[in-house]
């Protein structure tokens, strides 16, 4: 698909995998909705990025544990941008809980993650798929992460709710076609993210032992995938692991 004057809706787009999400897209030619919650000066920096590409930017506030407000968001970033071609489900939310200290991840903690991680997800793309079918073509890209592949992460309860969201992204792979496109990025560690920042500090560094590169994943490189994910026609269903190197061994 031609990115040049698509509309994408970027979930999570005020942080720093989300802001360069929106500016990888930009760069391809897409105008740009940045999805936030709180973080409303983080949604600014990547609203003025996208505008110094010279193209168009808005923010839009969705709390994706809350299931009315899903709808609204996808009619504002399609009516802002004109059209809405693709979707990114980037945001979601995480809490570092040793897998082992299983009394610490309550009943509370599970459904936060998952109503953000996985059923916001699937609101948002059943939304956007009702306007990507009417255009007669969409992109999906869920990012997901190597806590969905293996166990590992900062909880138990985000780990499954990533395995959940890659297998959702096979799930709507079939529902959507032909029109649409659902793939999924799953990244390692990026260090510097508000997400990072949650994980033990003994997984961060066992991570960064193990990654045959010597190093964290790169959130340039996880925003290329998006794009390519994007602009390919015969990819669907597809999740790619970009994590330096440590989960392939």
């Amino acid at each position: 698909m031609d990115l040049r004057g698509r509309g994408a809706l970027v979930t999570g787009g005020s942080g720093s995998l989300g802001g360069a999400i929106s500016v990888a897209l930009a760069e391809a030619g897409c105008d740009i909705a940045v999805g936030y919650v709180g973080n409303r000066d983080g949604a600014d920096d990547t609203v003025r990025a996208v505008e110094k590409l010279g193209r168009k930017a808005c923010r839009v506030q969705v709390d994706q544990t809350d299931p009315a407000a899903i709808e609204p968001a996808v009619q504002r970033a399609a009516r802002e941008l004109g059209r809405l071609d693709v979707l990114v489900n980037n945001a979601g939310w995480n809490i570092g809980i040793p897998f082992t200290d299983l009394d610490k991840l309550t009943t509370e903690i599970w459904e936060r993650i998952f109503h953000t991680n996985v059923r916001g997800p699937f609101q948002l793309a059943r939304a956007a798929a009702v306007r990507m079918r009417a255009q007669g073509a969409g992109r999906i890209v869920n990012i997901a992460s190597v806590a969905g592949v293996k166990p590992t992460g900062s909880s138990i309860a985000y780990a499954a709710s990533k395995a959940a969201l890659i297998h959702l992204t096979r799930c709507l792979a079939v529902a959507l076609a032909p029109a649409i496109t659902v793939n999924c990025v799953a990244p390692g560690l990026v260090e510097g993210t508000r997400m990072a920042q949650r994980i033990p500090p003994e997984v961060v560094d066992r991570v960064l032992r193990e990654a045959v590169l010597q190093r964290a994943a790169d959130a340039g490189d996880i925003a290329n995938q998006v794009v390519t994910f994007c602009r390919a026609d015969s990819i669907t269903g597809q999740v790619v692991v970009i994590d330096a190197g440590v989960h392939f061994h």
